[in-house]
């Protein structure tokens, strides 16, 4: 059965609902997460163990996930150093805690010379004790920029690739993640992609909401078949709404379009929603003037939320375009007045970069 839906990688357990394990489960059950994945281990050593109180903190939190019907994934970084010893802990871990499926955490130690080598053997061993365990790696989002990376040795033997999507200091999940697919269907061999997502910050960037929306919309576009975030332990303590957003996705929906994140962005009468479609050099243009720029937007929809239409509730009317240029039609109530407006949208990668548009009082 192909691995479908949402998730979210846990890396410290103690991080993630204090380590509570059916606060965990709670969780992740709210989230309709059908699958977690829990790291077990680095390189040839266990983790989430308690070496002081020498207690392991895996097992309460798998049973308390299988109980709810979630499927509980384990994910290994591995270095390449000692690949036989790396291959023992992960089979001793997956047979201990009866995992669903495992994940490698390959990075920049095996872009070293001969870690092609290392890959064989660590694959080899692994397969040879788990013949039938789903196997998935997880690393660079663009094959073409880690050339070194021994991609056949570990996707020969894999059944999932997972890459790391992570548009760090940009806001482009879509062309991110479409030319991350490209680029793998393009090597050999092709493996079905699950890709992981940024739910962390790193100095003043983080992803808003809007990126993450796009990123499942994406995901599902491109037909695959599920998507994953790194890491729980960062999103549920540092950027709450980003959860929010992930918890809300209904996995199963047909994708939404940049329409439906407009009239919904509307009706959250925030400028900082609003203002995440919008490329920061979008000019904004109306019959008596055109600005430009994050701050004339920002000054613009200030003023539209509190004073021109206050607590507005609005509802698409009409849709047309194609292409990069969409346009709508709608209505809006705010107190005892109501509008009707009409908005054309210009588009790149993903962002509005120009947009006409008219309102009238009724």
């Amino acid at each position: 059965m192909a691995l479908t839906g949402k998730g979210s990688w846990i890396w410290k357990i103690k991080s993630c609902e204090a380590g509570n394990a059916t606060a965990i489960a709670n969780a992740a059950t709210s989230a309709s997460f059908t699958h977690v994945p829990i790291k077990i281990a680095d390189g040839p050593y266990q983790y989430n163990y308690d070496r002081i109180a020498k207690v392991d903190l895996i097992s309460p939190v798998r049973e308390a996930l299988r109980i709810r019907g979630i499927l509980v994934w384990g994910w290994h970084y591995v270095y390449g150093y000692d690949p036989i010893g790396e291959a023992n802990i992960a089979i001793q871990q997956i047979q201990r805690l009866g995992l669903d499926g495992y994940i490698i955490d390959a990075e920049h130690e095996y872009k070293e010379p001969g870690k092609a080598t290392a890959a064989t053997r660590f694959m080899n061993a692994l397969r040879a004790a788990l013949p039938n365990l789903p196997i998935a790696l997880s690393s660079y989002r663009f094959p073409t920029l880690h050339m070194a990376m021994p991609w056949t040795e570990f996707l020969n033997k894999c059944d999932y690739n997972m890459p790391q999507v992570y548009w760090e200091l940009a806001h482009n999940p879509v062309t991110q993640l479409t030319r991350c697919v490209n680029e793998f269907k393009a090597i050999t061999p092709y493996r079905p992609i699950i890709p992981t997502g940024p739910t962390y910050s790193t100095g003043d960037w983080q992803p808003n909401d809007y990126d993450i929306q796009r990123f499942l919309d994406t995901a599902k576009n491109l037909g695959l078949t599920g998507a994953n975030f790194f890491s729980w332990d960062e999103c549920r303590a540092s950027t709450p709404s980003l959860w929010n957003i992930i918890s809300k996705y209904a996995w199963g929906a047909p994708p939404l379009t940049i329409i439906n994140y407009y009239i919904n962005a509307l009706n959250t009468n925030k400028v900082d929603q609003i203002l995440a479609l919008y490329n920061p050099n979008a000019a904004h243009i109306t019959a008596a003037r055109t600005i430009q720029g994050t701050e004339a937007l920002r000054t613009w929809y200030n003023q539209l939320f509190n004073s021109i239409m206050p607590n507005a509730t609005y509802t698409l009317t009409g849709i047309g375009g194609s292409g990069n240029t969409r346009s709508l039609t709608w209505n809006a109530i705010s107190g005892s007045n109501v509008f009707n407006g009409s908005d054309t949208l210009g588009i790149q990668e993903d962002r509005i970069i120009y947009h006409f548009s008219a309102l009238k009082k009724v």
